[in-house]
């Protein structure tokens, strides 16, 4: 859990230091991923009623860069504002694949302090019940951090 207090330091402290741009997302999308090793991250924008990413780790595209605000485990985390943890994508309805190969996911809302969500954190993984509550917990903290770059 030090490593991961460590990472969201120096996450802060980036989004303190005005990263707004696309590579400064994909800078923090890294961040997030290294901090835990996981196999995907993407970070993506609430624009004109769509989900759209807006940074990602590695170099293959999701299959949906862009989808509505009402679909898939995202749509259920907006209407929330809570975190969704599933532990076998294959048996969630609300699932859209965004790679063949993902088993488990987690998606955690990006939330201002006025309360609204502005966009959301996607972790993608090859492994069945890949993610804790301490992935929840790190994640949540993560997502308030980038909501000030995601405004």
């Amino acid at each position: 859990m030090e490593a991961t207090t460590e990472k969201l330091q120096e996450l802060g402290a980036f989004v303190l230091a005005g990263a707004r741009e696309p590579h400064q997302l994909c800078v923090m999308a890294e961040m997030i991923r290294a901090a835990c090793n996981y196999r995907w991250v993407g970070i993506y924008k609430i624009t004109r009623g769509d989900f759209v990413i807006v940074a990602k780790t590695g170099k293959c595209p999701p299959a949906y860069p862009r989808f509505p605000t009402t679909q898939g485990l995202a749509g259920a985390a907006l209407e929330s504002k809570q975190s969704i943890m599933v532990a076998d994508v294959h048996k969630d309805p609300r699932y859209l694949p965004t790679f063949g190969s993902t088993q488990s996911e987690i998606v955690v809302p990006v939330i201002t302090e006025s309360e609204k969500v502005v966009g959301l954190i996607d972790v993608e993984s090859e492994k069945l019940n890949a993610f804790t509550e301490a992935d929840r917990d790190f994640l949540e903290h993560a997502a308030f951090l980038i909501s000030r770059a995601l405004k």
